[in-house]
């Protein structure tokens, strides 16, 4: 086999990896899977939930950025108060699906210690975004991120972000708690947040 062949095949081999991973962090899907199996801490409820106990949990990732508004924001800014990430996209059905159940358990928790922060991904334009938030009613922020960089702070191994949506819970101290890879009615969040927030 020539030089030449090997070398071909190699970038076909590379390209068609590059491509499988991409895939699998940009799909949007009404749900996913994962498992807590091998040495990762996390637990998957029969409610397609992951979960990790208190003190075993993994520090989350400072997220820092533009908004999709032209802002700044920081994630840091937010430490002692549990906070809610949601990964979305104007473009994304089963993001749009959960739209208003996400702002109506921030509208009802906000003054109780919760801060919602969206990560809006995909997008190739921020009016999209906007035009969302306005169709749905959403009013907290949202770093704009149309290539990923955010979802990659993630360390793999950990409630990292797989699909979109994702929803994670960051606790207090700054640890991740709880992700879901679908789309999530207010039960199903609530059921997220309720216990992270009453941890002493």
């Amino acid at each position: 086999m020539s030089a030449v062949t090997r070398t071909s095949r190699r970038t076909v081999l590379l390209t068609a990896t590059a491509a499988a991973a991409a895939l699998t962090l940009s799909a949007c899907s009404s749900g996913g899977t994962s498992g807590g199996t091998g040495d990762t801490k996390f637990v998957t409820g029969n409610n397609g939930i992951d979960t990790v106990a208190q003190g075993k949990r993994d520090t989350a990732p400072v997220l820092s950025g533009k908004t999709i508004d032209g802002g700044e924001l920081s994630t840091a800014d937010y430490k002692g108060k549990v906070l809610v990430v949601n990964i979305w996209g104007s473009w994304c059905t089963p993001c749009r699906a959960e739209a208003k159940n996400l702002q109506a358990v921030y509208a009802k928790y906000k003054d109780q210690g919760v801060q919602f922060v969206g990560i809006n991904t995909r997008d190739t334009n921020t009016t999209s975004a906007i035009n969302f938030e306005k169709e749905f009613g959403v009013t907290f922020p949202s770093l704009y991120d149309p290539t990923g960089k955010q979802m990659l702070r993630f360390k793999k191994g950990t409630l990292n972000p797989q699909l979109i949506p994702t929803t994670l819970v960051i606790d207090r101290e700054g640890k991740l708690a709880a992700r879901a890879l679908m789309a999530l009615g207010e039960e199903n969040l609530l059921g997220m947040i309720k216990p992270v927030l009453a941890e002493k």
